[in-house]
């Protein structure tokens, strides 16, 4: 059975200028993110995991293996698993700018079975690059569900004024962030959608995540990963 898309409709607006308001204001587009997904999918069985990962990881990204590695770093001169992941979204949840999305699903390699949970980031040319990836082996397959469901977090009473970074000098590059693999955290644009994610040297890792509904934030994931047995 073919799996249907569902996204949430948008409103129509009640006059011209609301309307041009609304063209300017960034939307959420669960869409392009499925298909961010299921592109990346599919690259990993054409061109293997490690070129997936680095052609659609942002530059800051970050993974488990099992502690928390920035993720070009990892997999730079790694060569490709013989057998790559496979992987199926099931749930999408983005912001109301759609600035961040985050996707949820199933993954199989060999006869491993598990969960995964993504974090995906508008870039600025419009495309997605995902930020975080996250997930844990289950002892049984997941079943996928007969429709992919997209839920869009309530937009915030004014739009949110995105704080513009300070230029740089002609010629400057910009400050590379330090790594923390202990921690990491981030959030939306418009703050309608957040999550973190904190490490162990153990290897053990927890991520959580928060979306706003019904005027205020709520949480929607919640995933602990136990230390690898010695």
């Amino acid at each position: 059975m073919k799996r249907l898309i569902l996204v949430a409709a948008l409103l129509a607006v009640s006059s011209p200028a609301v309307a041009r308001e609304k063209a300017r204001t960034p939307a959420a587009n669960p869409s392009a993110v499925i298909a961010a997904e299921l592109a990346f999918a599919r690259l990993a069985q054409e061109k293997g995991q490690w070129t997936a990962y680095r052609e659609t990881a942002a530059s800051d990204a970050v993974t488990f293996q099992p502690q928390m590695v920035l993720v070009h770093q990892w997999v730079k001169d790694r060569p490709n698993p013989p057998t790559p992941n496979t992987w199926q979204p099931h749930q999408l949840w983005s912001s109301c700018d759609g600035t961040v999305v985050i996707s949820h699903g199933a993954w199989q390699q060999n006869k491993q079975n598990g969960y995964y949970t993504t974090v995906w980031q508008r870039q600025k040319d419009g495309s997605y690059k995902w930020v975080l990836d996250h997930g844990d082996v289950m002892p049984m397959p997941i079943d996928a569900p007969e429709m992919i469901a997209a839920k869009v977090a309530e937009c915030p009473p004014k739009p949110a004024r995105r704080v513009k970074p300070p230029k740089l000098k002609k010629g400057a590059l910009p400050p590379v962030p330090l790594f923390d693999p202990a921690s990491r955290s981030g959030k939306s644009d418009d703050g309608t959608l957040v999550w973190s994610v904190s490490a162990e040297p153990s290897g053990a890792h927890n991520f959580s995540a928060e979306m706003r509904s019904e005027g205020q934030m709520g949480q929607i994931l919640i995933e602990q990963v136990s230390a690898p047995e010695k």
